[in-house]
């Protein structure tokens, strides 16, 4: 399909040079630095962690140029890198999802990485979902790193106490055993309602399983008013009843500790939640249940929102852009690849075949200890989808859509303002317009 041009500095907010890491140069050190700069924004503390050990494994092998990580935000990111790529102090390497490259892209800053992407596939073999919404041009814009999936959890000590004896397969069933599973101080599922990319990614969930998950044309215009996508957020607001009161605050972290403090009997999200099920639940790990997402009980379909990670070069020139392609080659071999999904087991999934049977990757405890759900989301991974890259299309205009949480601020409409879902639904389709012509 063809899409209309994005103006490169469209939605650029100029920020203070010094809030980008300096003004020499995009690692700050000068024309002869040997430094490269990584931004990625996995800023829970054992992902910083676990991804130092790789870069610090890296850096041991005495590259002639040596990688360092500067943690970011989601939230501040898009502003931030528009800021950085004006005062050419942008990062050499970006961790990156297909919407924000999108975004990126147009500030004139992103190299194509195609030949070290067929490389690397040749080598090790990515899944055609890995590649695919980084394709564009005849060029690929972003190197795969890992995959993720959302699932239905479940505590299964809760639901035998309530009597239901089975993961939801539909929506009505999702509804009514929220309804039974809340009682007292605690509600049936934690959703999150906040202004954020988690709550987009859950209301996009259940678009995905509603028939929903398109809301574009062919020919790239917005078409996000349908009954579909009004039936996705009327079965969002229900849930959102059954939900602690403070969901209008939540993101990823809040649903997470109700599920694991028994606050909540279920939650819509991806895999980090095997990790620190046992220990913050004092729950054996028999006790965490997994599902698919359910479907819609009339026209209903497998699905999930489905991320495939990937790092875009941004380096300046020609030697700091092959240092910053020798570290990725570094974080895909087998026997590095794994500590690196491991920053988060279970969350960061393989994109290759030789990573999916790593040792350094399967033979990690927590990836031993709930291989059911590991293999569940591999599975559900197969059906997975990403709003602008469904059904083949390549929207390059998304990244203005999920820049600005049009999706959250509509589930907000109705959470908070207390709109009608049709209402909410059609100030969506209007915004969403406004925002891609611009």
């Amino acid at each position: 399909m063809r899409r209309a041009a994005v103006a490169a500095l469209a939605l650029a907010v100029v920020l203070p040079v010094a809030a980008c890491g300096g003004s020499s140069g995009p690692s700050g050190g000068g024309d002869g630095d040997k430094t490269l700069t990584l931004w990625h924004m996995e800023q829970p503390p054992n992902r910083v962690a676990a991804f130092q050990k790789v870069i610090d494994a890296y850096n041991a092998t005495n590259p002639e140029y040596k990688v360092q990580a500067q943690v970011q935000d989601w939230n501040q990111i898009y502003t931030k890198i528009s800021s950085a790529v004006q005062s050419k102090t942008q990062p050499d390497i970006l961790f990156t999802i297909p919407d924000f490259t999108t975004y990126v892209r147009p500030l004139g800053a992103v190299r194509p990485v195609t030949s070290l992407v067929e490389e690397l596939d040749k080598e090790h073999t990515f899944g055609d979902a890995a590649k695919a919404a980084y394709r564009d041009d005849d060029q690929y814009w972003a190197v795969p790193l890992y995959g993720m999936v959302q699932m239905l959890w479940y505590r299964k000590d809760l639901f035998a106490k309530a009597g239901i004896t089975e993961a939801p397969k539909t929506w009505s069933q999702l509804l009514d055993d929220a309804k039974k599973l809340t009682s007292g101080n605690q509600k049936g599922i934690a959703v999150p309602a906040g202004k954020n990319l988690a709550t987009d990614q859950v209301i996009y969930s259940l678009m995905l399983t509603g028939g929903a998950g398109n809301f574009f044309t062919d020919s790239g215009q917005v078409a996000f008013d349908k009954p579909q996508t009004v039936a996705a957020l009327s079965l969002y607001a229900d849930l959102l009843k059954q939900s602690p009161s403070d969901a209008g605050n939540y993101s990823w972290g809040e649903p997470q500790a109700a599920f694991n403090s028994g606050a909540a009997a279920m939650a819509i999200e991806k895999g980090q939640y095997l990790a620190p099920f046992e220990k913050e639940s004092g729950r054996p790990a028999s006790d965490l249940g997994c599902a698919p997402i359910p479907q819609a009980d009339t026209g209903g379909q497998p699905g999930s929102i489905y991320y495939s990670n990937a790092a875009m070069v941004l380096s300046p020139d020609d030697a700091r852009a092959k240092g910053a392609e020798d570290f990725l080659r570094f974080v895909l071999k087998p026997e590095n690849y794994g500590q690196f999904l491991n920053a988060e087991p279970g969350l960061f999934l393989p994109l290759t075949e030789d990573g999916a049977t790593a040792p350094s990757w399967t033979d990690n405890e927590v990836i031993k200890k709930y291989q059911g759900c590991v293999d569940a989301m591999l599975e559900q991974s197969k059906t997975g989808g990403l709003f602008g890259f469904v059904d083949g299309q390549y929207v390059d205009s998304i990244g203005k859509v999920s820049g600005q949480n049009i999706l959250a601020q509509v589930v907000q409409r109705v959470y908070s303002n207390g709109e009608s879902p049709a209402a909410a639904v059609k100030w969506g389709q209007q915004q969403m317009q406004e925002a891609v012509s611009r």
